[in-house]
């Protein structure tokens, strides 16, 4: 059985819906696994703690919450994917000091880290 499994996604920041441009990637992971090896094989794994984080290449609109974006230290951003999924990012923030705005092409590159990520 086909379906949709790529394509119209929404990203939301505390509510407010992003134009997307494309490029969307979400990792909810909260912890990340890595081999062990010994000199007879792999012995095992171990295990560290990884950040979730959403980033989405958005459409520098007029009414582009920039305000919200840059000063939010406690935003919910959720992404609502093509195939149906929706992963929610809590406690999150903008990641980094600066944002990049592509003048030429009207985008703007945003990446945000939370404390906690869930998949729906």
């Amino acid at each position: 059985m086909a379906g949709r499994v790529a394509g119209i996604c929404y990203v939301k920041v505390d509510g407010a819906q992003l134009e997307v441009k494309g490029g969307i990637e979400v990792s909810i992971a909260q912890t990340s696994k890595e081999k062990v090896v010994g000199l007879t094989g792999v012995a095992g794994y171990k295990e560290s703690v990884q950040p979730p984080f959403i980033k989405v290449e958005a459409i520098f609109t007029k009414d582009f919450p920039i305000a919200t974006i840059t000063n939010g230290s406690n935003m919910t951003i959720t992404a609502e994917l093509a195939n149906g999924k929706v992963a929610t990012l809590a406690n999150a923030w903008l990641e980094g000091s600066d944002i990049a705005v592509n003048a030429e092409e009207g985008t703007i590159s945003l990446e945000f880290t939370g404390t906690t990520g869930i998949w729906q």
